[in-house]
């Protein structure tokens, strides 16, 4: 089962270290982790990814909460948060494909950011399945280069993660 955790920490030199540690001495593969500074300087979340059961998660959780630098946790559930991913994507595009790669850019509304003779730079963000599926379409063209930022998440309403 597909877990996403919200972890907010200190905002302090070592931690994703510790955090990271944690999961490799626990066995866990991160599917992704994305982490940056909140709406307060002093504290990032950190979204992590894994594919475990409950119980693995539950245990691994609970380590968590005994590292001092972490400060909250949150499994998110899926259906009340929104999760989304960046792409950034370089495509060969030339004259002959250059349209049918725009018009797919237009269906799946991610924008180009950068235009060469030979290559197109294109920005999407959205659900992962959304970014799977538009990387698939784009492969027949020749993928030059991809970037993703994993799953970035965060839980509907006022409720704070």
């Amino acid at each position: 089962m597909k877990h996403t955790l919200s972890v907010l920490v200190e905002n302090k030199p070592g931690v994703l270290t510790r955090v990271a540690g944690l999961f490799a001495r626990r066995g866990f593969n991160i599917d992704s982790l994305v982490v940056a500074e909140t709406e307060k300087p002093e504290l990032s979340r950190m979204t992590i990814a894994v594919d475990e059961q409950d119980q693995n998660v539950e245990q691994v959780t609970k380590q968590l909460h005994k590292l001092i630098n972490v400060l909250k946790i949150t499994d998110l559930d899926p259906a009340g948060s929104v999760e989304r991913e960046l792409l950034l994507i370089k495509v060969k595009a030339s004259g002959q494909t250059r349209g049918e790669i725009m018009q797919m850019v237009e269906i799946f509304g991610a924008r180009i950011v950068d235009v060469t003779a030979e290559v197109l730079l294109i920005e999407m963000t959205g659900p992962r399945e959304k970014v799977g599926a538009f990387i698939d379409v784009l492969a027949p063209f020749g993928i030059v280069e991809q970037m993703r930022t994993g799953r970035l998440a965060m839980s509907r309403g006022r409720k704070a993660t």
